[in-house]
């Protein structure tokens, strides 16, 4: 290759490597190259690309952008799926596709634009719920307080109105 292609490339990853919010990397040994085209057909429909990449020049971007613990993941054949949006959603969707399909890919760890995630990480990040879901509970839980201070100043009231029912249905009895 080329020594300028090399430095578009790692300029590239370099770009990357700063943009995204999340990247998590593969180790793609025995897929085949229709199981890779899949895979990759998934992610985009997400929004999340998937790349293979050389791991000199994966290590000269990484350190380039600042990312330099990320230089002893990249032994063998590597693949990065980039998230640019929710951390959360790459991991989940390759831990779906990896479970669902079957395929040998492991994951070998991750980033964030501040942490670098070990497998286990990764996998912790795959079974969080959606931020929707997240959401929703805060919202709930914040809900609750209100919820039960209403009930407890229409409890009362009821009581009240139900005396006042009985003893009207008890007038008009006798």
């Amino acid at each position: 290759m080329p020594r300028e292609k090399k430095v578009q490339i790692i300029d590239e990853l370099q770009e990357v490597f700063s943009k995204c919010s999340v990247g998590i990397l593969t180790d793609y040994r025995g897929l085949s190259t229709a199981e890779i085209t899949d895979l990759r057909r998934t992610l985009r429909g997400s929004g999340i690309k998937y790349r293979v990449v050389k791991n000199t020049l994966a290590r000269f971007a990484a350190e380039r952008a600042g990312k330099s613990e990320l230089v002893s993941f990249f032994e063998g054949p590597i693949a990065i799926a980039f998230g640019y949006e929710d951390i959360v959603e790459p991991a989940k969707i390759l831990a779906d596709y990896i479970r669902n399909s079957k395929i040998s890919l492991s994951i070998k760890g991750g980033f964030s634009r501040d942490k670098v995630f070990t497998p286990g990480d990764v996998e912790t990040l795959a079974t969080l719920p959606s931020m929707e879901v997240l959401l929703g509970k805060v919202l709930a839980g914040m809900q609750s307080p209100i919820v039960t201070l209403i009930s407890c100043l229409a409890n009362p009231m009821r009581g009240f109105i139900g005396v006042l029912q009985a003893r009207v249905k008890q007038l008009e009895g006798g």
